[in-house]
């Protein structure tokens, strides 16, 4: 049961992969659609049952999905707004730099340069 647990898990964290099933499970039930009509699945309780059950359980799985990974973007704003990017700049460019006076000379030849 944990193996199906953490390839679930695994599943749950990896996008690409959701993508493709997703995707392939589209195209599936794309193909079904006619294969139903022509094998008369359509008129049978049990088959038109279980399409609305899977109808909903895929429905509420994408919406949670889609709430989860909005939860995750308000996440990473908040903590975007918490992070001072300035004084992380300026900390970084003062351990980089050496701030010393300019000698008086240097002063004195700037000012009759301008």
């Amino acid at each position: 049961m944990s193996t199906v647990k953490s390839l679930w898990v695994m599943a749950q964290g990896d996008p690409t992969f959701m993508r493709r099933v997703n995707g392939w499970l589209a195209v599936f039930w794309l193909v079904m659609i006619p294969f139903s009509l022509w094998m008369g699945w359509l008129d049978s309780v049990i088959y038109v049952s279980a399409l609305s059950l899977w109808a909903l359980v895929s429905g509420h799985w994408s919406a949670w999905q889609a709430a989860r990974v909005e939860v995750q973007q308000q996440e990473d704003a908040k903590a975007r707004e918490k992070e001072d990017l300035v004084s992380e700049v300026v900390a970084a460019i003062l351990a980089k730099t050496n701030l010393e006076r300019a000698p008086h000379n240097a002063q004195a030849s700037d000012a009759s340069l301008s």
